[in-house]
């Protein structure tokens, strides 16, 4: 097993030197990379950096979006023996500020000029694709790292919070990514298209993994581009936010309705009915444009970082394509269960990867223990010691585990509702039910904290919503179906329809799409007021 990530790509090079590694987007076409081509790139910027005078245990930030040099820059800092500070490219000047002095980063290398001026005073600032480069003995260069030395620093998203960066070492890193790669799910045939911003630790361990398992990686950062790429690209293998795949799934229900007639009565039965012949119509006229709308060559999607409606993944899987369902957190590598052939099982997230442990506390918390968990919290003793008890990482996740060891999680055990009288709901839950429940909503915030019941705050998607006559009515009718699946104490009693969708930009979502639920219910205070 290798000591370092940097020792991972070198075993990789050894083994396969010619296989493609990384494809890339150059001149509005693709390039490919072979993985000792890859390792010539990482080598030539460690020694560049090794130049500007980086040393072992060294901070460089990069901020930028998913990229080749991204990729590079980040292999090579740790080649030189430095760590990584990973920063949004979205993130406020503010943000900017907290991170780099919280990190002591010495280094930041950024994208665009936008980003450089977010940069304080008295921190050097390269470019990405114009860090110096030089060249030299690597695997000298290399032989020192270790595998407890601190490889990543990345600064949770903080829903409810100050940001806490989270130390990851090359051990943490390294062991993720070949438990992952031993699961059976990667095969060298493969095509793993990447677009996850490489700041969260959910797209960083997949590319990890794909490294450990000699799977190639098409990357472009390109939100806006990810539907065309994936028509480009045919990959077979395709990570996102549950946020991503319930986009998918209202477009293609909102079209379905707004066709009308045989195709939206074939797929209202194909809801229902799982006969062949309905399946097959629904095939044709709906599931079949999706496949080839996602390239037609998926074998698996993977979802993590928020809970996935089970109503979404029994779509798309009736569209012939398997979501893997995942989780863990950023203080776990990212990826610590993971549902896997001949083991999935719709609603749980899987069993633990090898070599992590799980249990269940009294008050229902997911306690881990494992190579994969953190070192710490970087400058919070005290934080460290709240959430790593005798070796076990206290989550802060609620759920249950199956007779096979499969985990599901059911709610944040700080976003548990406690109602004035006395009863416990479970928010994310009935969020993801009522977001699933309807083609054109977006975002679903349950409000009912020491209220005599529970509202609902929803916002309406505006790339499928454009046409809807009554939105109160649409709302109402979805609200309506989730209710009758609910406790009486859980039912929503009324609800408000936002003007506005929530966005990263205006701070009420986090760069991985979650609802920072403490920032809205604090700015929409007075409309919770108006629905008691």
């Amino acid at each position: 097993m290798a000591l370092s990530i940097p020792g991972l790509l070198r075993d990789r090079v050894a083994r396969t030197p010619d296989a493609e590694a990384m494809r890339y987007r150059d001149n509005g076409g693709w390039a490919s990379l072979t993985w000792s081509e890859l390792q010539e790139r990482v080598a030539a910027v460690a020694f560049g950096l090794a130049g500007e005078g980086l040393r072992k245990g060294d901070r460089v930030a990069l901020m930028g979006r998913t990229s080749i040099e991204w990729i590079v820059t980040d292999l090579a800092v740790l080649a030189a023996g430095g760590a990584t500070t990973t920063i949004y490219p979205n993130s406020t000047a503010a943000e900017v500020a907290h991170i780099l002095g919280d990190s002591g980063s010495r280094i930041v290398v950024v994208e665009t000029d936008e980003h450089a001026a977010l940069v304080p005073d008295g921190v050097e600032v390269l470019r990405f694709g114009a860090v110096p480069r030089a060249s030299g003995d690597y695997d000298a260069l290399i032989g020192d790292l270790a595998p407890d030395d601190l490889a990543t620093l990345i600064y949770t998203s903080g829903t409810t919070g100050t940001p806490k960066g989270v130390e990851l070492t090359h051990e943490n890193w390294l062991t993720t990514a070949e438990a992952i790669a031993s699961l059976g799910i990667l095969q060298p045939t493969d095509l793993h298209f990447l677009w996850l911003p490489l700041s969260h630790a959910f797209g960083k361990v997949l590319t990890m993994a794909m490294i450990a398992a000699g799977v190639p990686t098409a990357v472009d950062g390109g939100v806006e581009r990810i539907v065309d790429n994936l028509g480009e690209l045919r990959p077979s293998i395709v990570a996102a936010a549950p946020r991503i795949f319930e986009k998918i799934h209202g477009r293609i229900v909102a079209g379905a309705r707004e066709k009308g007639g045989v195709t939206e009565k074939i797929f209202r039965w194909a809801d229902r009915d799982h006969g062949p012949a309905t399946r097959w119509l629904a095939d044709r006229l709906v599931y079949r444009k999706l496949r080839d709308r996602v390239g037609g060559r998926i074998r698996y999607f993977v979802s993590g970082s928020a809970p996935l409606a089970p109503e979404i993944a029994e779509f798309f899987e009736r569209a012939g394509i398997t979501i893997l369902e995942g989780y863990g957190l950023t203080e776990s590598s990212a990826a610590t269960f993971f549902n896997r052939p001949g083991m999935i099982k719709i609603g749980t997230v899987g069993p633990p990867i090898p070599g992590m442990e799980v249990k269940i506390a009294e008050d229902g918390e997911v306690l881990l223990r494992g190579p994969g968990v953190m070192r710490g919290y970087h400058n919070r003793p005290d934080a460290t010691a709240e959430s790593l008890v005798s070796g076990w990482l206290h989550t802060g996740d609620i759920g249950e585990l199956d007779d096979a060891g499969r985990l599901k999680i059911t709610d944040r055990k700080k976003e548990l509702i406690k109602t004035s009288g006395g009863k416990y709901v479970a928010p994310t839950r009935i969020e993801s039910m009522i977001n699933a429940a309807s083609p054109y909503i977006s975002n679903v915030i349950v409000h009912g904290d020491r209220r005599k019941y529970c509202v609902a705050l929803v916002t309406l998607d505006p790339d499928t919503a454009g046409g809807l006559t009554d939105a109160e009515s649409e709302v109402g009718d979805a609200i309506k179906t989730v209710n009758a699946q609910l406790a009486r104490h859980e039912t929503i009693k009324r609800f408000a329809v936002l003007e506005h969708d929530f966005s990263v930009e205006d701070g009420l979502l986090t760069a991985s799409l979650k609802p920072r639920r403490r920032e809205i219910e604090r700015r929409y205070a007075d409309v919770l007021d108006s629905l008691y």
